[in-house]
């Protein structure tokens, strides 16, 4: 089963695991749980399709939700749950882990401790979430009675709730791998060109109609980077929006795209926010400093 490590930016980074479809025997159901969230996939494509009505407003507001879910947790929940049976199968070598990671965009030696905290550092998060999700679903029972619509608030707790259990225990099985150097971690060549093609090129449409970039490239696109990291005191991209269909395409892996997209997107905000409070942040500090010294001077102006 592959990982994909995807820095985002020179301090963000996004784990995405390949899905495996299960092989079902001639006649044997899907899990329910897989057959539940098929069918809410399907119900709510409907919906995503109708002109108007309550079902497109409630698709548009939901995916609105959607986008600010945290790509972390999004990205844990591509993992697969910590059961007992996964378990001891990785235990036992059934089944095996690869990691791929940029090498020109990651440091080899971060790889592990990344990788351990990404695995950890959620996990209080969601489980107090999973519980208040829970915890909150026998208020939304009154919803049920207005007709025709259904009870929104209590699906959307149920979603919450499988969410944060999805990304807790998909947590827990990257934690249980990496305790026990379960994960073969490979740099990825392929990883390296794409990253470099999405920082060389302004648009998906150059970046296909252009070579692959080679090594030398990959090497001087790196240091131009880290140049613009400032001795690790900037956060650089290293993702384009328009890229993750790129790399998506390049791995077979259609799902990757969205992911990207949206961690890219919350990466972007999340840099620009911390860039504006630092504004601000010298902005005070130098009207501080004004006054101190106007204090200090009073003629200084007369």
């Amino acid at each position: 089963m592959r990982l994909f490590l995807l820095p985002v930016s020179t301090r963000r980074t996004l784990i995405y695991c390949e899905r495996v479809q299960q092989q079902l025997a001639p006649g044997e159901k899907p899990p329910l749980s897989e057959r539940i969230i098929a069918k809410a996939t399907e119900t709510w494509a409907g919906w995503e399709r109708a002109e108007k009505g309550w079902q497109k407003q409630l698709t548009v507001q939901g995916n609105r939700l959607f986008k600010r879910i945290p790509y972390e947790e999004w990205g844990l929940k591509t993992i697969p749950s910590a059961s007992k049976q996964r378990l001891e199968d990785a235990d036992s070598g059934k089944l095996k882990f690869e990691c791929l990671y940029p090498r020109a965009f990651m440091k080899e030696e971060r790889v592990p401790g990344i990788l351990k905290a990404l695995a950890t550092e959620r996990q209080g998060l969601h489980r107090k979430r999973l519980w208040n999700s829970i915890v909150g679903m026998p208020i939304t029972i009154p919803f049920a009675a207005i007709p025709v619509i259904p009870n929104i608030p209590f699906f959307y707790l149920c979603f919450r709730a499988y969410s944060h259990y999805r990304a807790l225990y998909g947590g827990k099985l990257l934690e249980h791998l990496m305790s026990k150097n379960l994960v073969a971690i490979t740099p990825s060549a392929e990883l390296d060109e794409m990253y470099t093609a999405g920082l060389l090129h302004p648009h998906r449409s150059a970046s296909r109609e252009a070579p692959y970039p080679g090594p030398a490239e990959t090497e001087q696109v790196s240091r131009v980077v880290e140049a613009q990291t400032n001795n690790g005191k900037e956060d650089v991209m290293l993702l384009q929006r328009w890229n993750g269909k790129l790399i998506a395409e390049r791995f077979h892996l259609p799902e990757m795209e969205v992911e990207i997209e949206r961690a890219v997107e919350q990466v972007e905000s999340a840099i620009e926010k911390e860039k504006s409070e630092l504004h601000d942040e010298k902005k005070e500090i130098m009207e501080a400093m004004a006054q101190k010294t106007d204090v200090k001077n009073p003629d200084i102006r007369r």
